[in-house]
Order: C-alpha cells, then sequence, then structure tokens
C-alpha cells in the first residue's frame, strides 16, 4: 500500500509565490510508485484547496478560477486518523474525507516556514518532512540563530538587532550602527528569505531608507556588517540530528553585491518554465580548493546539526577574499526547489532525495512515539480548587466547606457556628441589605442556603467577604491573632 503524501505548499508569506513554484517542482518530481502524493495549494490566508488543477503550474495564471474549481478542505484529526475533509462540513450526508500519512510542506517565508505551520502539524498529530517547531523557528530568526551558532563555534559575522520600538529613535539607531560596525552594512527583516527587503547600505542616509524598507516587512531588523569583497558559497544538507551528509557546493554568479528575489525567481522564470532556485545563474562545483571545499561541507553539517535540522536544509556562506575568512550567513530550513540540483551532481536524483526526507520524517515520529508524553494519575480526583490537601467529615457541603476556611484561614474561635449566621453577618458587611428577601419570601440564611438561588447568593458574599475583604468582621469576633 502506497503511503499518502499530503504536499503543502504556498500560504500566508511574501515568498507565497515561492513557494508555489518549489511545491509544485517537488509535487512532479515524487516516486508515484512509493507514494500517492495529494498537492493541497494554500492561499495567502492560509485556506488549503485540492483538485485535478491544483498541481498544475499554468492553472495559478488565474488563482481566482483555479479555486473555484477546487474544493477548499480543512485537516482534522479523527480517531487517530489525520484527513483532508471538506469545509464547510455537509450537514447532511458523509463528508468525502481523504486520509493522509504524512505532511511535506514546501513552504518558504514567515507563518508557513518559521514554525508556525510546524506546530500545527505537531498539535494535529501528523507525521511531517523537515524541521520540527524549534529549528524552524530559529532558522527564521537570524539574529536568534547567530547566538545559538556563536555557542557551538560557527563561525558568523557581528550584528545588531532593532526592534519596531527603536524605530521611534531613528538617530540612536543610526549612531550605534556607526560606532559598531561601520559602513558598508547590510540591512534585513530578521525573518524573511529570498533576499526580500535586503539592502546593503554604505552612508547614513542609505541605512536610513534601508531601515524602513526593512521595518515594512518584520517587526525586527538584522544589521550586519557588509563583506565587500566576498565570494557566495552554497551548500546543502540531509539528514537529521544525528546523522548529515553535505551536498556539493555552488557559487550563485550575479553582478550585485547580493542575489536579489529578481535573480533567483523572476527573470530566470520567464524563460525557463518557472524553475525557480534551479534555474538561477551558478558554478556546480563551485570552484574551491579540495581543502576550501570541505571546510564549507563540514561546517554546513556543523551548523545544521547545532540547529536540530531535519530533512534538507541549504546553507549559505561567504568568504571574504581579503581576510579569506569563511562565515556562515544563513540557513534555509525549506530551501528554494529544494535545493535538489546540489545533490545531483552527488548521484541523489530528485526523486530519491523526496524519498529520504519522507522517511526521515517518519523515523522522527517513530522514535517520538516511543518517548512519555503523559502518565496516569489520579491527581485530579482528589482535586480541589480550595487548595486543601484533604477534606474532613462534611466539609464538602456549603456549612462545613466556609466553616472551615472561615476557622482555618482568617478568623478564631469566635467564628458563626452555622453558615446561615456566617452569611448573615456578610451580607450586612457587603452592604446588602436589598436583598435580604428572595423571591419565594424568608431571609437569605433562614434555610442555612440551602436553596439554589440563596445558596449562590450566599457563595458569592462569603467570597467577596473572606477572600476580598479579609479585615471584614465576617464572624461574631475578630480574626484570630487580634
Amino acid at each position: 500500500m502506497k503511503t499518502r503524501v499530503a504536499m503543502l505548499f504556498g500560504g500566508k508569506s511574501v515568498e507565497h509565490e515561492v513557494s508555489v513554484i518549489s511545491g509544485i517542482q517537488a509535487y512532479l518530481s515524487m516516486d508515484t510508485d512509493k507514494y500517492e502524493v495529494i498537492p493541497v495549494y494554500m492561499t495567502k490566508k492560509n485556506e488549503m484547496y485540492i483538485g485535478e488543477e491544483i498541481g498544475k503550474m499554468d492553472s495559478y495564471k488565474d488563482i481566482p478560477k483555479l479555486l473555484s474549481g477546487s474544493r477548499r478542505v480543512i485537516m482534522i484529526n479523527e480517531d487517530g486518523k489525520v484527513k483532508l475533509t471538506p469545509f464547510p462540513l455537509k450537514k447532511f450526508g458523509k463528508n468525502q474525507d481523504t486520509e493522509i500519512d504524512v505532511v511535506f510542506p514546501v513552504v518558504h517565508g514567515t507563518n508557513v516556514e518559521d514554525g508556525a505551520l510546524q506546530g500545527y502539524l505537531k498539535t494535529i498529530g501528523v507525521p511531517f518532512v523537515g524541521c520540527d517547531v524549534t529549528a524552524s523557528a530559529i532558522g527564521m530568526d537570524k539574529y536568534i540563530m547567530k547566538a545559538v551558532l556563536k555557542e557551538s563555534q560557527v563561525p558568523v559575522l557581528d550584528a545588531l538587532e532593532f526592534k519596531l520600538s527603536d524605530y521611534a529613535e531613528m538617530e540612536s539607531l543610526l549612531n550605534r550602527t556607526e560606532e559598531k560596525l561601520g559602513y558598508p552594512v547590510i540591512v534585513k527583516p530578521v525573518n524573511l528569505g529570498s533576499s526580500v527587503g535586503i539592502t546593503v547600505a554604505k552612508t547614513r542616509a542609505e541605512l536610513s531608507a534601508a531601515v524602513d524598507t526593512a521595518f515594512q516587512y518584520a517587526t525586527k531588523v538584522l544589521v550586519e556588517h557588509a563583506i565587500t569583497n566576498l565570494r557566495e558559497i552554497n551548500c546543502a544538507v540531509l539528514g537529521d540530528e544525528n546523522e548529515a551528509s553535505a551536498s556539493e557546493c555552488e557559487e550563485p554568479m550575479h553582478t550585485r553585491d547580493i542575489l536579489s528575489y529578481e535573480d533567483k525567481y523572476v527573470s530566470n522564470a520567464k524563460g525557463s518554465g518557472s524553475k525557480g532556485m534551479a534555474s538561477v545563474a551558478r558554478k556546480i562545483p563551485a570552484e574551491l580548493s579540495p581543502e576550501r571545499r570541505e571546510e564549507v561541507r563540514s561546517l554546513a553539517v556543523k551548523a545544521f546539526q547545532a540547529l536540530g535540522c531535519n530533512g534538507v536544509a541549504r546553507i549559505d556562506f561567504m568568504i571574504d577574499e581579503e581576510t579569506d575568512k569563511l562565515y556562515f550567513n544563513e540557513i534555509n530550513t525549506i530551501p528554494g526547489s529544494l535545493a535538489f540540483y546540489l545533490w545531483e551532481p552527488l548521484g541523489v536524483p530528485y526523486k530519491e532525495l523526496l524519498h529520504r526526507m519522507i522517511q526521515l520524517a517518519l523515523k522522527r515520529t517513530r522514535i517520538e512515539e516511543g518517548l512519555t508524553f503523559s502518565f496516569d494519575t489520579n491527581i485530579l480526583s482528589q482535586a480541589s480548587l480550595s487548595g486543601a490537601k484533604e477534606r474532613k467529615g462534611n466539609e464538602s457541603t456549603p456549612d462545613g466547606f466556609f466553616q472551615r476556611k472561615c476557622i482555618q484561614k482568617y478568623y478564631g474561635s469566635g467564628c458563626a457556628d452555622d453558615f446561615g449566621a456566617a452569611f448573615e453577618s456578610s451580607v450586612q458587611y457587603c452592604g446588602q441589605n436589598l436583598y435580604r428577601k428572595n423571591p419565594g419570601g424568608g431571609n437569605y440564611g433562614a434555610d442555612g442556603g440551602r436553596n439554589l438561588f440563596s445558596y449562590y447568593f450566599s457563595r458569592i458574599c462569603l467570597y467577596l467577604s473572606i477572600w476580598e475583604w479579609r479585615g471584614a468582621p465576617l464572624c461574631h469576633g475578630k480574626r484570630a491573632g487580634e
């Protein structure tokens, strides 16, 4: 029996279109002898759709038309089985559910690659390909990621982080940058990829404009020293935190300071059938000495495992040609095109790469299923909102309960002997004399507070007097010790 795989792409992200390209690439490359693949398109509102046209690239030229001919679904866990079920649910008749065994997210950017989607999949109990919640979140936050890698002795450039609250103090922000880093600097949204919102600044005016741009995409901005004479070297890693291997190295070819979004996707997609990152001009293998190549590959695996990654990630490095130093730049926990083009030179075709990623996801699930997440206990059977460890006699009754509270917590031997007397004093103290008569006639407390209306009203008054107005003469005497 084939394993059913839900291939997710799109999502609420500025990298939405990139994800569609990567997702359909992966869907068309899956081994259909082993897997039954259901392409699932996530709109920019994170609504999920399935249908015959979802896996066709040409369909996305007219998305409203695509959605009108597709079925909206939600992912649920019912009796331990994860299903794609039509939404809204049918009021009558049976819903046509599609059961799935594993989810393959091919998504990029904030709200989908940063741990948010992974958390949802974890919650509903479905195996999923790629990094878990923690690794995804750290990998997306460039500043936190630098801190983790520094601890693991992975070389990174010095950087400053500015929050949206710092934006009002722009002059102070600019001064700190000039003092700590100097020019040129590179300014990035802290949690985006695909070069969105990234700018190189060489002057104070350019820095101010770059910060403005970055804050359009994120509430935190990273500013780091920019290497003026650099080589960009990328390497992918496949595996998990226990065992991982590195791909071939590449050197992207471009003429600007950074490889832009247009370099990666727009310009190349026009003449390449929307091949995404696979169509970017690059040298594979990168022209590196054997020693430097192995240094890059070894450092890539070290960073991958330090961050607790799973599946495939692409790690980008920089070489400062003036100092010949190698620096970690960033990690893509779900890289564009899943970086399949870096594995083909090593004899790993795209189909095989996807298979290995799914098997890594299932391996992680098997390990986690062996862990203990709950254990039998009788805590709830003995629990009491009163905070007491045990009750004696008839203290579970209104009389006994409040009597005990009165005696143990606040008052001495002068406490009232019965519930009704305590209540009368409480009412008087709370100024509730207008409500001393209940709808059926008679005084509250005259029946010991045991009819329904008087019982709940008396509880309210006693709680107020005992817990809020602790100095009140609730009982016929003073509190203990007074």
